[in-house]
């Protein structure tokens, strides 16, 4: 299928945490289409190995081009870590994934007192935000640490009160500690766990929400290449894909992304 500037854009995760991802792109493009791919019946895909991860990856990219999109974004940290590379090889459209957007607006805001990383232990311990982190940045003190029980808290509802607050003091008290000033949050479910992140490190913390630098990432460079929507064209639209449970990521998706998802269509990839 052939793509233009109002072919959508095309967003893959495991399951509904990159509906975050999703929410901040039609924040900061609002007349771009958009196919979103939950891969649940899969989920989760940090505890799988990296050649399995870029298998699931590869497939979930060949389901969205078929829906003729014009950009790839890998909504996914753990997909983003290891299968980057194997897309970007593959596809004729560009990719952009969550991991690097994060680390270079981690590097524009730390004020020299270290940066912090808190994600999925598959994430952590793949190295890639330490790694992209370091790469731009020699010298740059980073604090990684899993906070696995931040993702049944955002999927289950419990974003605020005793609960979240407790359990994010006990992963986060040490970088406070430890003078770090900046914080990614390095999973697509944390954003929903930010205000009681934020009262946890403090206001001299700031947060990076990797959703969000993805989104400016993305837009920037569709605007470099002329791939932006035009407001004159039709009202852009957003369809929802699922592997298994489309009942569950309906109800669910709906905290992350921030408002009703209408209908989910389940699809089958073990082709």
């Amino acid at each position: 299928m052939r793509q233009g500037s109002h072919s959508p854009i095309g967003v893959f995760d495991s399951g509904v945490g990159g509906l975050t991802v999703l929410k901040a792109l039609m924040a900061h493009l609002p007349h771009e289409s958009t196919v979103y791919l939950g891969d649940t019946a899969r989920v989760p895909y940090g505890t799988k190995s990296g050649e399995v991860v870029t298998r699931y990856s590869l497939k979930n990219a060949q389901f969205l081009l078929e829906r003729g999109v014009k950009l790839l974004v890998v909504a996914c940290n753990t997909a983003s870590s290891v299968a980057l590379p194997a897309l970007e090889a593959a596809l004729p459209i560009p990719v952009v994934g969550v991991i690097a957007p994060g680390a270079k607006a981690a590097l524009e805001r730390t004020r020299g007192g270290g940066v912090g990383v808190i994600g999925t232990p598959g994430t952590i311990r793949s190295g890639a935000y330490q790694r992209a982190l370091e790469a731009a940045d020699p010298q740059v003190r980073v604090k990684a640490r899993a906070c696995p029980l931040f993702v049944p808290l955002a999927e289950e509802g419990w974003t605020t009160g005793d609960v979240p607050f407790l359990t994010a003091r006990e992963y986060l008290a040490e970088f406070a500690r430890d003078g770090v000033d900046t914080l990614v949050l390095g999973c697509t479910h944390y954003p929903l766990l930010k205000g009681v992140i934020a009262e946890v490190v403090g206001p001299r913390v700031s947060l990076v929400d990797s959703a969000e630098a993805t989104a400016e990432a993305v837009a920037a460079l569709l605007a470099e290449r002329g791939g932006l929507a035009s407001a004159a064209h039709t009202a852009p639209t957003h369809e929802y894909y699922v592997t298994d449970v489309p009942e569950r990521f309906v109800e669910v998706g709906a905290r992350f992304l921030g408002r009703p998802i209408p209908a989910a269509e389940q699809v089958d990839l073990t082709f």
